[in-house]
């Protein structure tokens, strides 16, 4: 391996991470756990609880969610041109990514409007509306990215079958529900 590949390869693991463990969905996490706590409280803030608290901590999470989606966004991205464009997984993809991109945009607004309820101890009606919004699209955008995950297995190693292994087990409710085999059930086994 010559010093160009070692370095190509130092950055396809800093923008995409380890084959079976891609980096952005443990940084959406972050970004995600941000944002909702911002928004929690926005609205405890708002009912009142935790008087000025709740103002200044709602703004810092607020920027610490905006920090993190930074690079949460970049490896996103990253994955994302990667993806046959056209297919429907990139079509999914793209939907996550316009629905994140408009959340980012929405909570950082709602920063915008909240940095006087920090310094004056208060959530304001702008941090608090935004923050719900933002919400709002932060769900939409997550729902779409598990659906590049679990519907399309973007990023998901497949695993060899092991073809001698009796298939798993299936619970009669279900079976009878569907009149069939679940597809991930393997029926090589001879049952």
């Amino acid at each position: 391996m010559d010093v160009t590949d070692r370095q190509s390869s130092k950055a396809s693991v800093l923008l995409h991470g380890l084959p079976g463990h891609p980096l952005h969905p443990p940084l959406t996490d972050a970004t995600i756990g941000m944002f909702v706590l911002a928004t929690g409280l926005a609205v405890l803030g708002a009912l009142g609880a935790i008087e000025d608290a709740a103002g200044k901590a709602c703004w810092l999470a607020l920027v610490g969610g905006l920090i993190v989606a930074v690079p949460t966004a970049g490896t996103g991205f990253a994955d994302w041109v990667r993806l046959e464009w056209g297919s429907a997984r990139w079509r999914t993809a793209t939907q996550h990514l316009t629905a994140m991109a408009c959340a980012v945009v929405l909570f950082a607004v709602a920063a915008w409007l909240q940095h006087r309820g920090y310094q004056r101890g208060e959530v304001t009606a702008g941090g608090l509306v935004l923050s719900i919004v933002g919400l709002i699209a932060l769900t939409a955008g997550g729902w779409l990215g598990g659906a590049i995950v679990f519907v399309y297995g973007v990023r998901v190693l497949a695993v060899d079958e092991d073809r001698t292994a009796d298939p798993p087990a299936l619970d009669k409710a279900s079976e009878d529900s569907r009149g069939a085999l679940s597809p991930t059930t393997s029926t090589t086994s001879g049952r």
